[in-house]
């Protein structure tokens, strides 16, 4: 609260504060030093053309600001004793600011303790003291030293302000609330015990010093003499810190009550709305308030003590989010200290761990080169062997053959000659292409390729690679279309983490395991051929490099409980004519035409209908389902590939494998319905002619998968129907004929 209480200009507790009309405070001596006067002479010319001003008369020739600004303080002071016209004058006595002057983008300008700009006295020019009779009065004004607008003077000066009495006894509660917790205060720096009382606090430092203590070990010199010293602040439980104890009473105690400045006599009565400010009642009746909106001061003052409590509430609720973020940023610091040891030791062990690999490599190429020496050495070596002992003995016969040449006996030299011939030309075959070279070069045929490695070891750096977080179902945009869903999502906000696809699964639609249905980079997908009447669980998960991320939440979708399809017409034969939104088919063909539906077929209980609009010539259309593969070229049924019914307009008969089976009598005509009940929990097949039942149900034991079929020639035009309710009451069926 300290800071509160401080005045903006001098940085010290209010002395005798004033209301500026831009509700900041500030003290009255320190409101005469920044107040600034501009003869009405001077208004209207040009900002560079203002004079700075009037002198105060009492500053001496060459005397500093601070004369002038005592100079200023004395003749306000006469002014508020009732000195006369000079006071009055006095109180007017005025700086240019800023904004109103001329010099303000080079008038030097003064910061108080607390921060804030102030502009200091400029002396007047010589001879402004006396102004010429037939000049015009001079204007004032006054700056705020904090939120910089200007207010002008009126003829009353300085004391037209109103003072802050509530802030004035505050302050006095908080000297004496602190004056007594000086005196419990103590001196941390003392030898002595107990410690003597503090006599200052060091703002900068932040210790309590004794008299003797401050002068021994706190100087006003050097580098202590920019440092602030102030008297020893209150402690929490020291007296007047709070409430009305140490300062005064309440209003309804001796507090003598305010009287209005306007009127001495008169007590504040009531509160100016217009003019914000609490008036008397002859301020109503005479002054510039009798046609203001005014209010009873009592019920204004609860309403702005209520409006202060509110708003103290939301700064409340401020508070405690920030001391709750300082708390979060403190544990914040410490996960920090934390993680950053882990990584460190982590660091230090896959550093380590590389360090020990390359070592214990460095110790396999060590080895491989001692083999590959000791392997080149021993092949020298025997080869040095070997050609030293046939040397010896090519040397030996050499030398032997010479001696027999030697001799004269010519029966005794034929007698071995044949032999000795054979062992030289033995011995010369022995030295064949190749025994005279090296087995192995002296180069060694390894090769060590490090440039990979250090490339490696030098683009080593932290990856900020983590695993993908859970991705996000965007329910909005996931649904459902007859048996396909469509799936979306998206990664989480501000995640920094790289995705290089996701994971789709999807159940059964009856309980079972979750199995993958797609895996890729995009976030949509529609997944066709579900069961109708189904309830399919489906997820989601992202990975990369790193890993697989976590699931998501498990949404739960919903197949259409009935079958709404159209023919196909990318799987029609080419000789069937689609119109009616690909509802109604016809043909160009005499011959029969097979034409497929849009849906398929695995489980559940499906009907559809389907209207004769044309039936000319007696033709034999057929009705039921078929396979993807069926052959379209010929009627329904004649393949192994399709179950149908065809009939006429008077009999009709179910067909299989070209198997004609069960006629029963009634046909159908132009307008008739042929409806088709697949019941695939019971596996058979049922046909109906115009809500009746055409005889037994057609097949039964059918399993897989089955699509809608239809064959029919130009003679014929049917439109399809679906999406209809399995007919709950089924009329007796016609009886087949033998």
């Amino acid at each position: 609260m300290e800071e509160e209480l401080k005045c903006p200009v001098c940085g010290s507790l209010f002395r005798e504060p004033i209301i500026l009309p831009c509700s900041h405070n500030v003290c009255l001596p320190c409101a005469r030093t920044i107040a600034v006067q501009t003869p009405e002479s001077e208004q209207h010319l040009p900002p560079l053309l203002h004079s700075r001003g009037p002198a105060p008369p009492a500053a001496a020739p060459g005397a500093g600001p601070g004369a002038a600004a005592g100079s200023a303080a004395c003749l306000d002071s006469e002014s508020a004793a009732g000195g006369g016209g000079g006071g009055d004058h006095a109180d007017k006595l005025s700086l240019h600011s800023e904004t109103d002057s001329g010099y303000g983008s080079y008038t030097p300008s003064l910061k108080s303790p607390n921060g804030v700009r102030v502009l200091p006295l400029v002396p007047a020019p010589p001879g402004a003291a006396a102004a010429p009779r037939g000049a015009g009065p001079a204007s004032s004004s006054l700056t705020c030293p904090q939120c910089h607008r200007s207010a002008s003077l009126d003829q009353r000066g300085l004391r037209g302000f109103q003072r802050n009495r509530l802030l004035e006894a505050i302050v006095q509660r908080y000297q004496q609330g602190r004056a007594a917790a000086a005196a419990a205060a103590k001196c941390q720096l003392c030898d002595r015990s107990p410690p003597e009382p503090a006599a200052v606090l060091c703002e900068q430092c932040e210790v309590l010093y004794c008299a003797a203590c401050q002068l021994r070990c706190h100087p006003a010199r050097g580098p202590f003499a920019k440092h602030r010293l102030a008297p020893p602040p209150a402690h929490p439980g020291a007296p007047g810190g709070g409430g009305d104890g140490g300062g005064g009473k309440g209003a309804g105690g001796g507090r003598k009550l305010p009287t209005c400045a306007e009127h001495d006599l008169e007590n504040y009565s009531m509160y100016c709305v217009s003019c914000r400010s609490p008036v008397c009642y002859q301020c109503l009746e005479e002054g510039k308030h009798n046609k203001h909106d005014v209010k009873a001061l009592g019920a204004m003052w609860k309403q702005h003590k209520a409006q202060l409590s509110q708003a103290l509430n939301g700064v409340s609720d401020k508070a405690k989010e920030a001391k709750e973020f300082l708390v979060q940023l403190k544990n914040l610091l410490q996960q920090i200290q934390e993680n950053g040891l882990d990584y460190e030791a982590c660091l230090v062990a896959q550093c380590d761990a590389l360090v020990d690999a390359l070592t214990r490599q460095k110790a396999k190429l060590l080895t491989k080169v001692t083999k590959e020496r000791e392997h080149k050495l021993k092949v020298v070596w025997d080869q040095i062997n070997h050609c030293t002992l046939k040397l010896r003995q090519s040397t030996g016969l050499m030398e032997y053959c010479l001696e027999v040449i030697k001799e004269n006996d010519p029966s005794g030299f034929l007698q071995i000659s044949d032999a000795l011939i054979k062992r030289v030309q033995v011995s010369q075959e022995q030295w064949v292409k190749g025994a005279l070279e090296p087995k192995v070069s002296a180069e060694f045929d390894l090769t060590l390729d490090s440039e990979p490695l250090l490339q490696s070891i030098h683009q080593l750096d932290f990856i900020q690679m983590k695993l993908p977080p859970v991705p996000l179902l965007q329910l909005e945009k996931c649904c459902t279309r007859n048996n396909s869903v469509t799936l979306a999502w998206r990664m989480p906000p501000l995640s920094h983490n790289p995705v290089e696809g996701y994971i789709l699964e999807l159940d059964d639609g009856d309980g079972g395991q979750f199995r993958e249905v797609y895996v890729g980079k995009e976030t949509l997908c529609t997944i066709d051929g579900l069961h109708f009447n189904s309830t399919y669980n489906a997820r989601v998960k992202a990975f990369n490099s790193s890993g697989v991320g976590p699931y998501s939440k498990t949404v739960i979708l919903q197949t259409s409980d009935v079958a709404w399809f159209t023919f196909d017409p990318s799987s029609a034969h080419r000789d069937i004519v689609l119109s009616n939104d690909n509802q109604t088919a016809t043909c160009n063909s005499y011959d029969d035409r097979v034409v497929l539906g849009t849906a398929a077929f695995s489980k559940g209980v499906h009907y559809w209908e389907l209207h004769v609009d044309r039936y000319d010539n007696h033709p034999d259309p057929a009705f039921g389902i078929a396979r993807i593969n069926v052959v379209k070229d010929m009627m329904l049924g004649k393949d192994d590939k399709a179950w149908a019914m065809y009939v006429d307009n008077n009999r009709s008969w179910f067909m299989h494998c070209n198997s004609h089976t069960n006629r029963t009598e009634g046909g159908v005509s132009k307008g008739a319905t042929v409806g088709v009940l697949l019941d695939l929990n019971k596996h058979n097949l049922t046909f109906y002619i115009n809500g009746q039942q055409q005889g037994p149900p057609a097949f039964e034991n059918i399993e897989g998968v089955f699509m809608p079929a239809l064959s029919l020639n130009r003679n014929v035009q049917v439109t399809l129907h679906t999406g209809l309710e399995v007919p709950q009451s089924v009329k007796q069926p016609k009886l087949p004929n033998n």
